[in-house]
């Protein structure tokens, strides 16, 4: 059976990490984050681990290179090799095509890459709704999740992020699925576009 590899692209708070775990559990493929991966290189204390610490601790941005080399070594290990599920990666076009090219040198490629499309003002006012409810039940909220932040976020997510939908798209497996819509409306059209059954 051929892997399954996707990419999910969406604006912060479309609901990437929901469906992700969805997908995983449906596909029995791995969920990979940018995020959780570059935190366990460090914990593993690998040498790509070790350059990583070192320029976060400098404060400085993770440079595409180094997180295109935690991607890679993150999918050749054995849970992702049924798949993964790609969520904050690639972030730049830049990424996207560096790791194309590192996929045709296996002889593998992307499935699919599912674009999660939300109006960003219904976005911001679902998020900040969302924290005020949680921080008046005593709930922990992301010290981002504020008008102000949230509209800096969304920016950085349009000038260098959503220039991957054309990238994508223009390779014929771009999916643009409505992200607004209910949990389960948004999860059934994304097993949609692999062929599979409701949920």
């Amino acid at each position: 059976m051929r892997a399954t590899r996707i990419v999910l692209l969406g604006p912060p708070g479309a609901g990437k990490g929901t469906q992700a775990q969805r997908s995983t559990d449906r596909f029995g493929i791995a969920h990979l984050s940018t995020g959780d991966m570059l935190r366990a290189a460090i914990h593993a204390k690998t040498s790509l681990g070790r350059d990583v610490e070192a320029i976060i601790a400098a404060g400085k941005l993770v440079p595409d290179p180094l997180i295109v080399a935690v991607v890679m070594e993150r999918i050749a290990q054995p849970d992702a090799k049924a798949g993964f599920i790609l969520d904050g990666f690639p972030r730049t076009i830049g990424q996207a095509v560096t790791f194309d090219d590192l996929l045709h040198r296996q002889d593998a490629m992307l499935d699919r890459v599912i674009e999660l499309t939300v109006d960003d003002t219904i976005l911001i006012d679902r998020i900040t709704t969302r924290a005020r409810q949680a921080r008046d039940r005593g709930h922990a909220v992301r010290a981002d999740d504020n008008h102000d932040a949230l509209k800096v976020r969304l920016a950085a997510y349009h000038e260098h992020t959503a220039p991957l939908v054309d990238y994508y798209r223009a390779q014929g497996i771009l999916v643009s699925i409505d992200g607004l819509q209910p949990i389960d409306a948004v999860t059934q059209d994304i097993f949609l576009a692999f062929g599979e059954q409701a949920i």
